[in-house]
């Protein structure tokens, strides 16, 4: 279990891109059956398990640099920047272009950028980490402005054709998942929030971190193609997981990590304006938030019309409840990450 003391950049603009085509969940288990002779999805069962009702999907010339280019450009816009203000791009996300180069790079180019550039990757924890990253490496005073983007392209990685029902379970979790990139502009706090842990009121800045893993369990869900173990294996370019498994990893993991965070801070829930939390499926967001303590008007739901958005999931959250006035400047808000390997994080943001 990792925890840091944070306080020293602020989150100076957000901005989310979705792709405009939308696909239904009925259409999802349509294109199943028409796709695997002999098999069908019971009626309606990934809606009444999930509570999804659609998703974005990227367009066939589309790749994941270009979702997170397309909200990079819209933020860069926003905030009135230039190519040459930006200090450094952080590419943090569970899908990528190619495995060789940085896909950063790919995202560089399309937006302009003669900056450095890194990849940060943690399935859908990656643009929490990449946070984190961002963060650290301001308060070293090595650079001054990070730009942290994603774009999830997941939909590449579905499995269509199904041989039977056993298939369909391994593969569940790709139906649920949905394309999108998101981008923030990480710029220094200010001089009040360095003094202390950035906690006085008013203080816009990341105040703190906390992360923990149980890697043991990585083996539950994995995208397995492109590595060294199946750099050539087409069974091993889908989603699979072991939905009872994946339930045992979390809980072995537990949330004593949030828990610790918020003690640090000497924070609790409800100090919160909204607690964007990592959403899988709707259900599965309830429990979570039950078991973590998280009540429940302070969730921002997102699953539902937007699908398992990956790493895209969380600014996606914080976007809608900054655009409906749920948060503003000051108000505190929290940022819960949970991944396949697995891991939790949480951030603490004054905004």
């Amino acid at each position: 279990m990792q925890t840091a003391l944070s306080g020293h950049s602020r989150i100076a603009g957000l901005e989310v891109y979705l792709p405009p085509a939308r696909l239904g969940t009925s259409a999802v288990e349509r294109r199943i059956g028409e796709s695997s002779p002999g098999f069908r999805v019971p009626k309606g069962l990934i809606s009444r398990v999930t509570g999804i009702r659609s998703r974005s999907v990227m367009a066939d010339s589309e790749q994941a640099s270009d979702l997170a280019a397309n909200a990079a450009a819209k933020l860069l816009a926003e905030c009135g920047l230039q190519a040459p203000d930006i200090d450094l791009l952080i590419f943090a996300s569970a899908s990528q272009d190619m495995v060789e180069p940085a896909t950063g790079h790919m995202a560089a180019a399309k937006l302009g950028l003669c900056c450095p550039v890194m990849d940060v990757k943690n399935a859908c924890n990656s643009f929490l980490n990449g946070l984190e990253v961002g963060d650290a490496l301001i308060a070293t005073g090595r650079y001054a402005r990070v730009l942290v983007v994603t774009g999830e392209s997941p939909s590449r990685a579905i499995r269509w054709r199904v041989p039977d029902f056993a298939t369909f379970a391994s593969s569940f979790p790709g139906y649920t998942m949905s394309d999108g990139g998101a981008a923030v502009l990480l710029e220094p706090a200010g001089a009040e929030a360095m003094e202390s842990d950035g906690l006085e009121a008013g203080s816009a800045g990341i105040l703190g971190m906390g992360f923990t893993a149980r890697s043991s369990h990585w083996s539950v869900g994995t995208l397995a193609a492109g590595g060294s173990a199946y750099p050539r294996d087409p069974e091993a370019t889908y989603f699979t997981m072991d939905g009872e498994k994946l339930k045992d990893a979390f809980l072995d993991l537990g949330c004593g990590v949030l828990d610790e965070t918020l003690d640090r801070l000497e924070l609790q829930w409800t100090d919160f304006a909204v607690v964007c939390v990592h959403q899988v499926s709707g259900p599965y967001r309830e429990v979570f938030a039950e078991r973590a303590g998280v009540p429940p008007e302070l969730l921002v739901p997102s699953v539902e019309d937007f699908g398992n958005l990956a790493s895209v999931s969380l600014p996606l959250q914080l976007k809608l409840a900054v655009d409906s006035g749920r948060c503003g400047p000051g108000d505190l808000v929290a940022l819960v990450g949970l991944a396949g390997g697995v891991s939790l994080g949480m951030a603490v943001v004054r905004l």
